[in-house]
């Protein structure tokens, strides 16, 4: 059998092995399908499980893909400097654990935005939820189609399976997967696919060394001498200059774990506030470390092709009467141009191409798999909750009886997988080579709007009750930002980046602050 079909083979497995699982461990207990139950979660299995959910494929393709990567396009990242961002993020987890979580424990919420309903009013309360479910829905699919690529590229295009019927049988496997059982169940899967991830991670990581015969001292010396381990950009005009790199990483961390509904569902799981505020700052720890080996990897990759004949290059275009000039690196083919895999399409390539040998190429399809559900499921479940209990009051209808109910949550959650599937189409469109970076602009327009929300009721005492102030306040935001972000762009040397966020969030602050009340 040719080895394309064997893991193929593999990934079926795989799969049913999880079905099993969720089918198993959601018998006799008290989860419920899209909402949560009562609050029994253990804080360290919850813990280990947001790794694989914040990770996801992103982090698990992109990121090693950046350390090598010198191009001329917007997010010049190289070497280690992607790590000022986690360190954003460990400092933003930190803000969640000391002023959301004992938020959203006093008022025992079930889903998070029920308190913009309570400190402002219904208005508040439905376009947080939409905000979110739009959030969530482009990151999820964007972190989704950037799997369902690379299965589709290095093992089914060559066998004549079209792009739209990958991404609609894995859509289909994640949608049976979420009918199976709700956050219990998904806490306890996603923590043995986190676990998975880890070990394809080290095993990766130990075959390199040992095949480039060198201890880990002595590849992270080599890769220092390449420039591959630098952390700090200090050209203060780049997107990615180390300080607004670190506060674009604290408030997307800030919007895109304590204001999302999926992360947060996950947390308050957990049996009392002390023990929520454990699992979130253990999470945080781990993700330092587990970030750092990423990178460590990413770097080990390039050493890899590099000793298997792969080398810089650039591609000269005009456009638009301009000269544009692309780096590459890769492999040269018969005519001696070179084959492009630097950023996301390096790991795959050495994996999937015959680089690797074939048990490392099982063990890169574990960790991608692994990398997928934990990401794809809670989202997909997440969404259908937040529109069921936050836009449709689902939970407080009295007119519909239980089977009615759970009719509905059908079909929405039916709805929500053929709009991720149109999604991922949208992306195949648009074909973007480094994702993470993608996904980081693209939460810096629609998590704005919310943090600007949750910063003003928690940190102001004002109500807003004009009717469509605050749906006005929150859709002008993101279209002023995105003009600022246009004209300092193309007007001035200065580059935004992952601040995008902050500009948004202090927008929708401002304009809420002119809407609010006069007393």
């Amino acid at each position: 059998m040719e080895p394309a079909k064997i893991l193929l083979l593999f990934v079926f497995v795989y799969f049913i092995g999880l079905l099993v699982i969720s089918y198993f461990t959601s018998r006799n207990s008290d989860n419920q399908s899209f909402f949560i139950g009562n609050k029994k979660s253990k804080w360290w299995l919850v813990a280990f499980g947001m790794i694989g959910t914040s990770l996801s494929g992103v982090t698990f393709i992109s990121v090693p893909g950046t350390v090598g990567k010198i191009t001329s396009g917007d997010y010049p990242f190289g070497g280690f400097e992607y790590y000022m961002m986690v360190i954003g993020f460990f400092i933003g987890y930190f803000i969640v654990a000391g002023i959301l979580l004992p938020l959203y424990y006093k008022m025992n919420l079930t889903s998070i935005y029920t308190y913009l309903g309570k400190r402002f009013n219904v208005e508040a309360h439905k376009i947080g939820s939409l905000f979110f479910i739009i959030s969530r829905a482009i990151g999820a699919t964007a972190r989704l189609y950037l799997v369902v690529n690379v299965l589709q590229i290095f093992l089914l295009e060559g066998l004549g399976v079209p792009f739209w019927l990958t991404a609609l049988v894995i859509l289909l496997m994640v949608l049976l997967y979420t009918f199976e059982g709700g956050v219990k169940t998904i806490v306890i899967t996603d923590t043995l696919q986190t676990s998975f991830m880890i070990i394809s991670l080290v095993g990766c990581i130990v075959y390199i060394l040992s095949h480039l015969n060198l201890t880990a001292p002595e590849a992270f010396d080599i890769l220092a001498s390449k420039n591959y381990t630098h952390f700090i950009n200090t050209d203060i005009n780049s997107k990615t200059f180390f300080l607004k790199t670190i506060l674009g990483g604290m408030f997307i961390t800030i919007a895109m774990t304590g204001l999302d509904q999926e992360m947060m569902q996950k947390n308050i799981s957990v049996d009392n506030l002390k023990n929520s505020k454990k699992n979130m700052l253990t999470f945080a720890g781990t993700l330092l470390v587990v970030n750092l080996a990423f990178l460590f990897l990413g770097g080990l990759l390039y050493l890899f092709a590099m000793q298997n004949g792969a080398e810089y290059g650039h591609l000269t275009e005009i456009v638009n009467g301009k000269e544009n000039v692309t780096n590459l690196f890769g492999f040269k083919d018969a005519a001696g141009n070179v084959k492009n895999i630097m950023g996301d399409d390096l790991f795959p390539a050495l994996s999937l191409q015959g680089y690797f040998p074939f048990f490392i190429s099982i063990i890169f399809i574990i960790g991608l798999i692994s990398a997928l559900f934990p990401s794809a499921d809670g989202a997909l479940t997440a969404v259908t909750s937040s529109y069921c209990v936050d836009l449709l009051n689902l939970n407080e209808d009295q007119t519909k009886t239980e089977k009615q109910k759970k009719k509905l949550r059908m079909k929405i959650h039916l709805i929500f997988t053929i709009i991720f599937f149109v999604l991922i189409m949208i992306f195949k469109a648009i074909n973007d080579k480094s994702i993470v970076y993608l996904i980081m602009e693209v939460a810096g327009y629609t998590y704005g709007p919310l943090l600007g929300l949750f910063v003003f009721g928690i940190f102001t005492k004002h109500q807003i009750s004009k009717k469509y102030s605050i749906l006005t306040v929150t859709i002008l935001a993101p279209i002023v930002t995105y003009l600022i972000n246009y004209l300092v762009t193309n007007f001035t040397d200065y580059k935004i980046g992952v601040e995008l966020i902050i500009l948004n969030g202090l927008l929708t602050f401002f304009g809420l602050w002119l809407v609010k009340d006069k007393k």
